[in-house]
């Protein structure tokens, strides 16, 4: 049993304030147009970041994969014009596909750069009436781990190749062949090309690390840019290969490659499955991306059309000479944080890509190809993510992730990629028929469990280890399996039978513990029953060695764990103890006992990392030595844990506010330590009072008024401790690179009612029973 990750509560969107719908005539009125206008200031100011990251990259890419190096700005400036202005996610950015460099490089070696163009042309095509036949969707039921394979393994082979040009040598064919001659190349490496390769990768891996002002100042100019702006700088000086633009002239025709129609048929499918793949996944990320903004228009991607607009910008770039397009999830990530609120901005990237294309083409002639590079080699190990290979490992994929991964390695895309999905079928099908079926003897009678699923493949076995078990016995059959077909259900009704009508006693359980068939007036504890009034883990009366009391209800509680969770946890948690702790979020609450975060949650072991305190305070760093165990817990979740968002969550009825808003204690009296620790909700108290005397709007609730001003206390005390959250480095550096996101939330006891923090409009909303959307 795999454990499923749960992902903390996502704040809504802004709520309509009105049913009534908008009059168009009205949208032209000075209540749109500065709204209107800082939309346009956003497209503006993000198009300039995605563009000085995609033009680095794009030139990168032209470089790695043998093609003339126009190409890849060709392809960054249809990318952005064309699949912007026709493609189904607005936000996405296209251009140069990464996830094709070893495709393309093959094909550009074996075929000649005119024929790439052509197969490039025609998976544009097929894109495009994939897209009329609107199967975007059935594309992504491939398995993740497949397509993560894929990824990593492109990936692999991208570092391998681009290692030997940093080194101031040529990449081969294949990756077999780098890794062979990679020794080779480092006994003799060309010292000016390696020295502007190691500052390149320097740059990209501290640019966002810098500490202070200058990192704040850093972060305006993308990484990619600041690590080749230097790496040109330092090898103004020496003799190295740099980028060579040829003059601009009309693109020649592609021409169809001197190859037979299986092997033609393979390149275009290749070229196709990898970029469309890449698109739609890299469409969907973005598109869940931009839901956690509360300022971008709501709104789905629309995946068929975003498949059909890459068929488009594909046979455009084709016929002008440029490189296979594909979205990418780094220039969309860029460009959703940058701020981007429509597609103006994906265009307004490809007008800048084109301006400096005609414009700067000196200046990109100074860039060191060492530079170049390294830049994609940096590209290529990030796509072997470590992140992933814990989810397909959790979920006992990883056999299809490292065969499709060591395919592509070896064999390529394709080829990994058919590799992958053959040993997925095989898992498949080995979950289906592997069943493991023991008969144990016990002082209570005999026990026969039946692990895996219960097909007709394993009714043979099954009436086998029945056939072992003596008559007039008592029987427990444990079915842990979650599926049982028609033939042994029958198989096992029909021997049940028998040995019942031969004196026998059977009890059939289930997976989740309750038996199928029971004795009368067996106990079965509903998921609420065991902390509403409940009285069954109490001891009876007459076993009861003392005084009912709080600890003997405590014990009898743990008696009834052992009896029946225990058997039923007892293989996942085994699982954790083996693995360790991964949680991927951090919970910080209040002690107050009516709050059982595993409850409103709906979490389970291992999911979240919980922190527990009077009045769910998180003290800013340095403020006191004797709140070192809080900063402690969110350094370790941070940094070792490295989950990946953290909630505070406040309540109703909470004692450390109502002690907040009391009378203060005598000047003279010695500070109690309560007294000391609520010190750290001082700054949530004088927030409230600075609010409401500014008069700068009460934080407010969806769908009633805040009761009183306990209520809106904790209100703002979740407020005022993500700001101290924020205070610290570990969290600020985590948030600044998009890797850790904070939530707000409010529990109101009394009407078991959760809202999440919407901080943009300082409305908490109320959380609805219905199932969340699923975007796939």
């Amino acid at each position: 049993m795999s454990q499923t990750e749960k992902s903390p509560p996502q704040p809504p969107r802004t709520p309509h304030r009105t049913e009534i719908p908008p009059d168009p005539r009205l949208s032209s009125g000075p209540g749109s147009r500065p709204k209107k206008d800082r939309a346009v200031r956003r497209d503006l100011s993000a198009s300039a970041v995605v563009f000085l990251l995609a033009v680095p990259l794009s030139l990168g890419l032209a470089l790695a994969t043998g093609a003339p190096l126009q190409a890849g700005l060709v392809a960054a400036v249809v990318g952005g014009i064309v699949a912007g202005l026709l493609g189904g996610a607005p936000l996405q950015v296209s251009g140069a596909a990464t996830g094709l460099l070893v495709v393309t490089a093959d094909l550009v070696q074996r075929y000649g750069w005119r024929a790439t163009c052509a197969i490039t042309v025609l998976a544009g095509l097929v894109q495009l009436a994939l897209g009329a036949l609107r199967v975007a969707r059935a594309a992504l039921a491939i398995s993740p781990a497949i397509v993560h394979g894929m990824l990593a393994g492109i990936g692999a082979t991208i570092a391998l190749g681009q290692l030997h040009v940093v080194l101031g040598g040529s990449p081969d064919s294949s990756a077999l062949d780098n890794a062979a001659a990679l020794p080779g190349q480092l006994a003799h490496p060309h010292a000016a090309a390696l020295l502007i390769g190691a500052l390149t990768v320097a740059v990209l891996l501290g640019w966002g690390r810098l500490p202070g002002r200058a990192g704040r100042w850093a972060r305006v100019l993308p990484a990619p840019l600041a690590a080749v702006l230097a790496a040109t700088a330092v090898g103004m000086g020496t003799e190295v290969a740099r980028v060579e633009l040829p003059s601009w002239r009309m693109p020649e025709l592609p021409v169809l490659p001197d190859a037979s129609l299986p092997a033609l048929a393979a390149a275009v499918l290749t070229v196709t499955l990898v970029a469309s793949m890449e698109s739609l996944l890299s469409a969907v990320a973005v598109d869940r991306l931009a839901a956690e903004r509360p300022d971008v228009p709501m709104g789905r991607a629309q995946l068929n059309r975003e498949l059909a607009g890459q068929g488009v910008a594909n046979t455009v770039s084709g016929l002008l000479g440029g490189l296979p397009i594909s979205g990418g999830a780094m220039r969309g990530s860029a460009n959703v944080r940058a701020g981007a609120a429509t597609r103006r901005a994906t265009v307004l990237h490809g007008v800048w890509v084109l301006l400096c294309a005609g414009l700067l083409a000196t200046a990109l002639e100074l860039i060191p190809l060492a530079a170049l590079a390294a830049l994609v080699m940096v590209v290529g190990v990030r796509m072997v993510s470590f992140a992933h290979i814990r989810h397909v490992q959790r979920h006992r994929e990883f056999p299809v992730y490292a065969a499709t991964l060591s395919g592509v390695v070896l064999f390529g895309v394709l080829q990994g990629v058919a590799t992958g999905i053959a040993v997925a079928v095989f898992l498949a099908l080995r979950r289906l028929t592997h069943t493991r079926i023991t008969v144990t003897e016990g002082e209570d009678g005999h026990r026969v469990r039946v692990s895996g699923q219960l097909t007709f493949l394993a009714v043979p076995r099954l009436t086998r280890a029945l056939a072992q078990v003596p008559a007039h016995t008592d029987v427990v059959v444990e079915l842990c399996g979650s599926f049982m077909d028609h033939a042994a259900y029958e198989a096992l009704q029909s021997w049940s039978a028998t040995h019942q009508a031969h004196g026998g006693r059977v009890t059939l359980g289930g997976s989740p513990g309750r038996p199928l068939a029971a004795q009368a007036g067996a106990h079965s504890c509903r998921p609420w029953t065991p902390w509403r009034n409940h009285h069954c883990t109490r001891p009876a009366p007459d076993r009861a060695a003392v005084p009912e009391s709080s600890g003997s209800q405590l014990l009898g509680g743990v008696s009834a764990f052992q009896r029946h969770t225990a058997p039923l946890v007892r293989e996942e948690l085994s699982r954790l103890a083996r693995e360790g702790q991964r949680p991927t979020q951090l919970f910080l609450t209040c002690a107050d006992s009516r709050l059982v975060t595993s409850m409103i949650t709906s979490s389970g072991p291992g999911d979240l990392f919980t922190v527990r305190n009077v009045g769910n305070l998180m003290p800013p760093p340095g403020s006191d030595i004797s709140c070192d165990s809080v900063g402690a817990a969110i350094e370790y979740a941070v940094e070792v844990l490295r989950v990946g968002s953290i909630t505070v969550c406040g309540h109703s009825g909470c004692g450390a506010m109502g002690a907040l808003l009391g009378a203060a204690a005598p000047e003279d009296a010695e500070p109690t330590p309560l007294a000391r620790w609520l010190r750290h909700g001082r700054p949530s108290l004088a927030r409230m009072q600075r609010i409401g005397r500014l008069g700068r709007g009460e934080v407010a609730l969806s769908g009633r008024p805040v009761s009183d001003d306990q209520e809106r206390l904790a209100l703002v005390n979740v407020m005022q401790q993500l700001d101290h959250l924020r205070a610290h480095p570990c969290v600020a550096r985590r948030v600044a690179e998009g890797t850790l996101a904070l939530h707000g939330m409010y529990f109101h006891v009394g009407e078991a009612q959760a809202y999440v923090l919407d901080e943009a409009a300082g409305r908490f909303c109320a959380v609805h029973g219905e199932p969340a959307p699923v975007t796939v």
